[in-house]
């Protein structure tokens, strides 16, 4: 398993409109193949600044076979111009 961690800034006065295309996003990367499951948080201290996790089988399956996929379009359309600056994505393996 692999964890995918992304933080997410979201341009100024943008977060309801962002949460509203989260909603269509999230169907698209539930149901690629390897996606186990996603949480999107928000944080706290920052109005603007979210996490998403997302629990993949294999970095492939992000890597590959969700980027390289013509459902990564939608989800770029709906999502990546909410960003700024655009986040840089890590990803985890379990240590224990």
């Amino acid at each position: 398993m692999v964890l995918e961690v992304a933080i997410l800034n979201v341009k100024p006065n943008e977060s309801d409109r962002f949460e509203q295309a989260f909603v269509k996003a999230e169907l698209i990367i539930s149901s690629m193949k390897g996606c186990i499951e996603h949480d999107l948080m928000k944080c706290v201290e920052k109005e603007n600044q979210y996490v998403l996790l997302v629990k993949w089988n294999t970095l492939e399956d992000h890597e590959i076979g969700f980027r390289q996929s013509k459902e990564y379009q939608e989800w770029k359309a709906l999502l990546h111009h909410f960003y700024e600056p655009f986040p840089e994505v890590q990803h985890y393996t379990k240590v224990y």
